[in-house]
């Protein structure tokens, strides 16, 4: 940051008492004074502030919307192909939510480059998202300054940004707020974006876009563990299913590969790097997690640190279906979803081997024969498949 400005928290402004009076202050302590306004604006707003003026970037600059070079779009949208699956169904529910709050929602991959737009509701005030909500446009905050999506791309924390927040004076007519979507890896596969033109937000756009985000994540989460056995846990059955459930991914030799943020909020520890195991953190050994794939209700379990949590333990595949894998000496099983709940499937019992050969075979015959195809269905390589058939036909 310019050494000019100072970190100094400002003295209690009793004559600035409006959101619109305290930025106005904050702008003019920042930008003409080189005085850190700490308090009046958010932190995160503050640091991308300083970011933009370190890129010797002014407020009053004329910017523009602009995309990014077709082979990149291209990229960007092949990249974000499982991200947009899972999202699609949420992302038409959250259009459907808007629709009468003239806003446009937007989801970028980890760069900040658009991949899905949509406007939720007519704006006749807008000027400026028609041109942000095209397939390749680059909001980033490189490329636009502060803004809710480019600061969330950024840091990877959810953010808010209001008006005169906005680095940039030509974009402060705009609203927006943004929430990240992390993959199994726990890196951000793409932020989720709700933004409004020349008008306020009139409800909690931060909660709805964040509670979207969570659930868009949780479905990339599980569409990204074809290997890995899911566990959905929470202190009530209730929550099981909805944005507050919490979701760890198990290997197949009992390691936590991945948790989702309400897990590591439950369980009161940081994201796994992949060496914590289910029986220490969950008290689950690989035979009490082979059994529990084969229940469909929720069982009460007792986790080691002594939380009493009710859970569900499944394996899926990105087609809906469960994956197939070696758990010891345990049987396999493929499943059909229930009716009634989305995250629930009713196991059909069977030896390993002739589970996986029902599996394969059955997607090879919905795929045409085609090896290929259905080795994408199923999410593993071609090898494996050819191997099973093999296998079969040497029996």
């Amino acid at each position: 940051m310019n050494q000019r400005f100072a970190d100094n928290t400002l003295p209690v402004q009793p004559f600035f008492s409006t959101p619109q009076q305290r930025l106005a202050l904050a702008r003019q302590r920042y930008f003409e004074e080189g005085v850190r306004p700490s308090g009046l604006v958010s932190e995160g707003v503050i640091q991308s502030w300083a970011r933009c003026v370190q890129a010797a970037r002014r407020p009053d600059e004329n910017i523009s919307f602009v995309t990014v070079t077709a082979s990149r779009a291209h990229s960007a949208l092949t990249r974000s192909r499982v991200m947009l699956s899972a999202a699609a169904s949420e992302l038409s529910q959250l259009e459907n939510t808007l629709a009468g709050t003239c806003c446009s929602v937007l989801l970028t991959d980890p760069q900040g480059v658009v991949v899905h737009s949509a406007r939720a509701g007519y704006n006749p005030d807008e000027v400026l998202l028609p041109l942000a909500r095209r397939i390749g446009c680059n909001l980033a905050e490189d490329s636009i300054g502060t803004n809710a999506l480019g600061l969330t791309a950024h840091t990877g924390e959810p953010s808010l940004v209001l008006g005169g927040e906005h680095f940039f004076g030509s974009v402060q007519v705009l609203h927006c707020a943004a929430a990240p979507i992390r993959d199994i890896h726990g890196q951000v596969a793409g932020v989720l974006d709700v933004t409004s033109e020349s008008r306020p937000f009139s409800f909690d756009a931060a909660s709805v876009v964040g509670q979207y985000a969570t659930v868009i994540e949780n479905r990339l989460l599980r569409a990204q563990s074809a290997e890995h056995i899911v566990l959905h846990l929470q202190t009530s059955p209730a929550l099981l299913g909805t944005p507050m459930e919490a979701l760890a991914g198990i290997t197949s030799d009992g390691r936590i590969a991945w948790m989702n943020r309400a897990a590591t909020r439950l369980l009161g520890m940081a994201p796994t790097n992949g060496e914590s195991r289910a029986d220490t953190v969950f008290a689950l050994d690989l035979n009490t997690l082979a059994a529990l794939t084969r229940r469909a209700e929720p069982s009460a379990h007792r986790l080691s640190n002594g939380l009493n949590v009710w859970l569900l333990a499944r394996m899926q595949a990105r087609d809906g279906l469960r994956q197939v894998i070696h758990l010891g000496a345990s049987t396999a099983h493929v499943a059909a979803p229930l009716p009634d709940h989305p995250n629930v499937y009713e196991p059909v019992s069977g030896t390993l081997r002739s589970s996986e050969l029902h599996l394969i075979t059955r997607t090879l015959q919905a795929c045409d024969g085609n090896v290929s195809k259905a080795a994408r269905t199923l999410g593993v390589s071609r090898g494996l498949v050819y191997r099973h058939l093999k296998q079969a036909a040497a029996s």
